[in-house]
């Protein structure tokens, strides 16, 4: 389609609402402009045409032959405009939800509570990919990402949904009798971390820890590094919301709580692509961490989006 050759689509849609109503206020209120932008308009085509398009009867105006048959063949046009966007958005609509996440909070968070929503929503699905990659929601189709950080990623949305509050843990073999005041007294015992998760790398320099001081095994991923720490294989620092379980079962051992730097999971999105279910399963992801004592007291990590 040559569109050089096609006047303003805003120009063609107030002259067919002012043909259809018989009226430039009433076109100007369905579109939301001005009396004197529709009137602007029809004059711009008038002269594209060097034809008249619309007369003044009365209080009101009325299309001329030519205007009448360019007013039907744009409102049929419009009409079948917006079916196809109707249809699309009824489709878009039922559709499943594509999330990532990183597989930390995919497996430690979302996955013990997610049975919830399915048996409140079962007709929605939710798709979740976990992924340690940093994933463009518009190019990859994702509806949402659950990531870690500050919530400052460029032009996308991100709403808070755990605070981050770290802490080391191991098992309890593993540092039986010892007495732990800060992080120095845990340096003599190998540790295992996740080699991608840098949030954490930083949490330990901040605590005046340098990585290459330690006995540290670099895992490819969080759930990795957390599974070497419940088999006693080393200390890890985690998110506290992460390992909440885990403690409370006496899996681990939660040794030092480390500063709270203001980072936290967020969930993240591209501004005006929403949908009922994605707002559905967002309202779920809030009411939940609200409610669940293990992000109320200590909450959590992961990567950008």
């Amino acid at each position: 389609m040559d569109w050089h050759h096609i006047p303003s689509l805003a120009a063609l849609r107030a002259f067919e609402a002012a043909a259809r109503h018989q009226s430039l206020s009433a076109a100007a209120r369905e579109l939301n402009v001005t009396h004197a932008a529709v009137a602007q308009h029809v004059r711009a085509l008038e002269q594209e045409f060097a034809d008249s398009l619309l007369v003044r009867q009365g209080r009101g105006v009325a299309a001329t032959a030519a205007g009448r048959a360019l007013a039907e063949r744009l409102g049929d046009g419009f009409q079948t405009i917006a079916e196809a966007v109707g249809d699309l958005r009824d489709r878009n609509a039922d559709r499943p939800i594509n999330i990532t996440v990183t597989p930390g909070f995919a497996g430690s968070w979302l996955m013990p509570r997610i049975g919830e929503f399915w048996t409140k929503h079962p007709e929605i699905q939710v798709n979740i990919n976990p992924s340690c990659s940093v994933m463009d929601l518009r190019q990859e189709g994702f509806d949402m990402g659950v990531r870690y950080g500050a919530g400052d990623w460029p032009k996308l949305e991100a709403e808070m949904l755990t605070a981050a509050a770290y802490c080391a843990v191991a098992h309890p073999d593993l540092i039986a009798g010892r007495e732990v005041r800060s992080l120095r007294d845990l340096t003599d015992l190998p540790w295992v971390m996740d080699s991608y998760e840098r949030e954490q790398h930083r949490v330990l320099e901040g605590e005046g820890i340098d990585l290459a001081e330690l006995d540290v095994t670099l895992l490819s991923t969080n759930d990795l590094a957390l599974s070497a720490a419940l088999a006693g294989l080393g200390v890890t620092v985690q998110p506290s919301s992460i390992v909440e379980r885990d403690v409370r079962s006496g899996q681990l051992v939660k040794l030092f709580e480390l500063k709270d730097n203001g980072l936290g999971y967020h969930m993240v999105t591209v501004p005006g692509r929403s949908t009922p279910h994605l707002r559905t399963f967002m309202a779920w992801l809030r009411q939940t961490a609200r409610k669940d004592p293990e992000t109320q007291d200590a909450p959590g990590a992961a990567g950008a989006s």
